[in-house]
């Protein structure tokens, strides 16, 4: 069976570990030629285009700093270069940040905003050009606290609600040419289970919590169905429970 994203080219941003590197990993096995950003994994990154590369695919890495307007517009031009243009830009770098409401600084707040909101803004303005050229695709990662309130996580979650209602504007602004979709993943467990992340897997409908490759499933999804579907935002709870 021929691999479903075969000879497509796609743009992980901090695709160097965790939920990135699994949806890089995710897009290679499906055939697509992956280019990775990183900022500070270098190792992390270096890695995982190794084993990109053992997949059969094309694939490297760039640094870049979403928040930086320069930083995004030379790292997209790299890739276009490389890649003689872009099919899929898959938004996941993020921030996140555990504090009580009442202590969060203005400058903690605005650099969550810089890099959950204002970074995939940045790098899809960045891949505008590219991906409408190609009828390309744009999916962001957002959150499930995009959705509910976390009491301790207000600018995350604030931040994460203005990223999902980004991906409506984007996909109302550049349909037809581009479709845009937005994975909002609830708790996703890339380490050691404790108590808090099973008090949390009692809650889903499947009693599990959610796996990195749960995530890549759903951007999968949205990176091979028909490509009129766009604007829609799909939630990635813990075990699926959507």
């Amino acid at each position: 069976m021929a691999a479903p994203l075969a000879g497509r080219r796609a743009l992980i941003t901090g695709g160097a570990k965790r939920i990135g590197r699994a949806l890089a990993l995710a897009l290679a096995a499906a055939g697509a030629d992956a280019a990775i950003t990183y900022r500070g994994s270098a190792d992390e990154a270096e890695q995982t285009i190794a084993d990109l590369q053992e997949l059969g695919v094309k694939a490297f890495a760039v640094a870049c700093d979403v928040r930086d307007e320069d930083s995004v517009i030379s790292a997209v031009a790299q890739v276009v270069e490389r890649f003689g243009g872009l099919d899929l830009l898959v938004n996941n770098a993020g921030a996140f940040e555990t504090i009580a409401l009442e202590n969060i600084s203005v400058e903690q707040w605005d650099a969550m905003f810089e890099t959950n909101t204002r970074g995939p803004f940045l790098v899809a303005k960045a891949a505008h050009a590219a991906l409408k050229a190609a009828q390309g695709r744009i999916v962001n990662i957002g959150s499930l606290g995009g959705i509910h309130p976390w009491a301790t996580h207000a600018h995350y979650c604030t931040s994460k609600a203005a990223l999902h209602m980004l991906s409506h504007t984007m996909a109302k602004a550049w349909a037809p040419e581009i479709s845009v979709n937005c994975v909002a993943p609830g708790m996703i467990v890339t380490g050691k289970v404790d108590a808090a992340y099973e008090h949390f897997a009692h809650k889903t409908p499947m009693q599990r919590n959610g796996r990195p490759e749960d995530v890549a499933a759903a951007v999968l999804f949205f990176a091979t169905c028909p490509s009129f579907i766009t604007g829609q935002l799909l939630a990635v709870d813990g075990g699926l429970g959507l």
